[in-house]
């Protein structure tokens, strides 16, 4: 039987390079296709017949196709040179033309191929954890011991393969689902491609091997995006996206199994308000927000990975610039002695805190993050800018008008798992920016949800761009291209959609808005007015940019009469420089048609008061009264008057818990007897 020619696709190569061996593919009939990684041989375009109705252009396989035939399994078979049309596409491909019985020991593989290529991309199949591979054991298996054979040879031929075929027809026998050499199942393209859905699990192929990703579709910090990958390869998106080309990011997909994934979390505060599970997204309790300095343990978690596990010992910070050396790091300890020790108390706020508000007046997408996704600590560390100077760039005099050197305009953080974000150079370099590398909070370690060993802090701006884990700095003449900072965290009208929103033309958040919440009492609570018929309200207020808050207004009767609250703690910060948060409290009249009116069931239960509070900031900014006019899909800086729904009682009725505040276990140590700015 003459040998059958090898195609070739090279322009697919980049695209279809595996990471890895991981296992072939599946079994079928009396031939099989296998795509070798052992080189490409280009050959001109040509095109596989099975009739005049089904040509597939050779241009859409994947790299050296190769087919293999049982002569037992094909010289029973009759010859397709019968067939008229056949005959037509074998003139068509001349090269192809070869003994009957070869041609239709070939035309089994060459439709799996056909259906396939009509799907997808896809390579190959890998998930030892899903329980609907395992319960699928069994399922397209070999056809007799001659194809197992085939898959032998071929896969001994190219170790780690892939390898296509169709299925068994029905009247044979069932057997157990083959093995590749490392001893993973092995399952057809048709197989991965029926699997897009929750319902039917969501598997996506990268190089050699497929992998569930079922568990981690709802955690995946692109959203739904992924998707657009069920059933299929997932390398021709990874090319687009390029945030997925490294090493950290290919790990994870290794690693799968989402148990795995997320194996070495820390413990957390049971206080803390889960929003999602894994990575974890947990917002401080009301509680937890009383204390000016927020504990440690209570801090708000805001992880869009798993934490990585970091040896202090081993931590090394690479920085790339003009004028610094190729290679340069600094490890841990360089950090803590070659540099001058800063504290800078910090509020960091997550760009999406107080969303549910807006997502109860019109959907948007994201974690429903009420108002406790923001902390204030106290960060002890040292200047970005001294250790950009020490690293070689020849940091300039802000006061000067001449170009940055280089023409840098943006500082890059890299995170150890694998987040990334960019701040303005001119923040990083501002002595009075103080943007710092921080490896110590509240006067201990940084703890490891927060970032240990060190973290990038930059006051006054979104939490997004404060890295955690930080081991890259790089200085660049243009943002960071991490899908955090150009797909994520921007913002947009209200009338643009998922659909219409165009991320290229928005601009990435830096600086935060005016934003102020209540504190207590709590959305639902009974609370009792005192002998003058008032009710006491307490919160906090917060402006981005180190603007400081110049009032708080709280209302009792839904923003029609203010009070002026009063400014109980506040950041020392000279002006412009005022990173922390502001704590108010306020005793606001309640309407003498409320509590003091009130008789019988509603004297007992109490009437309904909305609450609402509002901040103006040292430029006289002030907070929007409704979200019509900042409505945005993502539901990012939700900064409206806040409305807090409760039912005061008179002062005989006993009032239900209000928050208490934390206990003194959890007061912030000193930061000792350097200046906190």
């Amino acid at each position: 039987m003459p040998p059958v020619p090898s195609l070739s696709l090279s322009a697919l190569a980049p695209a279809l390079r595996p990471l890895r061996p991981l296992q072939a593919l599946s079994v079928s009939a009396s031939a099989c296709v296998s795509a070798s990684r052992r080189g490409l041989r280009s050959l001109p375009p040509a095109s596989l017949s099975l009739s005049s109705s089904h040509t597939l252009p050779a241009t859409r396989l994947a790299p050296s196709l190769r087919l293999f035939s049982s002569s037992s399994s094909s010289s029973s078979r009759p010859s397709p040179t019968n067939n008229s049309s056949n005959s037509t596409s074998a003139k068509a491909s001349p090269s192809l033309a070869a003994s009957s019985s070869a041609l239709w020991a070939g035309a089994a593989a060459i439709a799996a191929v056909c259906a396939y290529l009509a799907t997808s991309t896809a390579r190959s199949v890998h998930s030892e954890e899903s329980v609907a591979l395992r319960r699928n054991a069994g399922r397209d298996a070999s056809s007799s011991p001659s194809n197992a054979a085939a898959v032998s040879r071929a896969m001994a031929a190219h170790d780690g393969a892939v390898v296509v075929a169709a299925k068994a027809g029905s009247d044979t026998k069932p057997a157990a689902r083959p093995l590749s050499k490392n001893g993973l199942p092995l399952y057809s393209r048709g197989e991965v491609s029926e699997h897009t859905s929750k319902l039917t699990g969501i598997w996506v192929t990268y190089a050699d091997g497929v992998y569930d990703i079922s568990s981690f579709v709802d955690i995946h910090p692109g959203g739904e995006r992924i998707l657009l990958a069920a059933g299929q390869a997932i390398d021709p998106f990874w090319a687009v996206f390029s945030i997925h080309a490294t090493p950290e990011t290919r790990q994870l997909l290794e690693d799968k199994g989402i148990e795995k994934l997320f194996a070495n979390e820390p413990v957390r505060h049971k206080s803390l308000r889960v929003r999602s599970a894994r990575p974890c997204n947990a917002e401080a309790a009301p509680e937890s927000l009383v204390p000016f300095v927020t504990p440690n343990d209570l801090f708000f978690v805001r992880n869009h990975l798993p934490v990585p596990v970091i040896d202090p010992a081993t931590y090394s910070l690479e920085i790339d610039g003009p004028g610094i050396p190729d290679g340069f790091s600094l490890s841990l300890d360089d950090l803590k002695t070659k540099f001058p020790r800063v504290d800078v108390m910090v509020t960091l706020q997550c760009a999406g805190n107080r969303r549910k508000e807006m997502h109860d007046v019109k959907p948007v997408k994201g974690l429903q993050w009420e108002s406790g996704a923001i902390s204030n600590a106290v960060w002890t560390g040292v200047r970005l800018r001294d250790v950009l100077a020490a690293s070689g760039y020849a940091v300039p005099d802000l006061a000067s008008t001449d170009p940055l050197p280089g023409n840098i305009a943006h500082v890059h953080f890299g995170g150890a798992e694998g987040y990334g974000a960019s701040i303005p150079v001119e923040k990083a370099l501002d002595p009075r920016g103080d943007v710092v590398l921080a490896f110590e909070m509240n006067g201990e370690p940084v703890p490891r949800d927060h970032g240990f060993p060190v973290r990038a802090v930059v006051p006054g701006h979104v939490a997004a761009r404060s890295v955690k884990w930080v081991n890259r700095i790089s200085l660049s003449d243009e943002e960071s291209q991490s899908h955090w900072q150009q797909h994520d965290y921007k913002g947009f009208s209200p009338s643009a959609t998922l659909e219409t929103s165009d991320y290229s033309k928005a601009q990435s958040i830096q600086e935060l808005p005016v934003q102020s919440a209540i504190v207590t009492p709590s959305p639902g609570a009974v609370v009792a007015s005192d002998d003058q018929g008032f009710v006491t309200v307490k919160g906090y207020a917060v402006a981005g940019g180190g603007r400081g808050i110049n009032r708080v207004d709280v209302s009792a009767d839904g923003g029609k009469t203010w009070t002026d609250a009063e400014l109980v703690t506040k950041p020392d910060g000279p002006y412009g420089r005022q990173w922390a948060w502001t704590q108010w409290e306020a005793r606001v009249p309640v309407p003498a048609t409320s509590a003091s009116a009130a008789s019988g069931d509603a004297a007992k239960d109490g009437v309904p008061v909305t609450l609402v509070c509002k901040a103006v900031d040292s430029s006289y900014n002030a907070q929007p009264e409704g979200f019509e006019g900042i409505y945005n899909v993502r539901g990012v800086l939700v900064d409206a008057w806040q409305r807090v729904n409760v039912r005061v009682a008179p002062p005989s009725a006993p009032p239900s818990p209000s928050p208490a505040p934390a206990s003194s276990a959890h007061t912030a140590k000193s930061a000792g007897d350097r200046p906190v700015r």
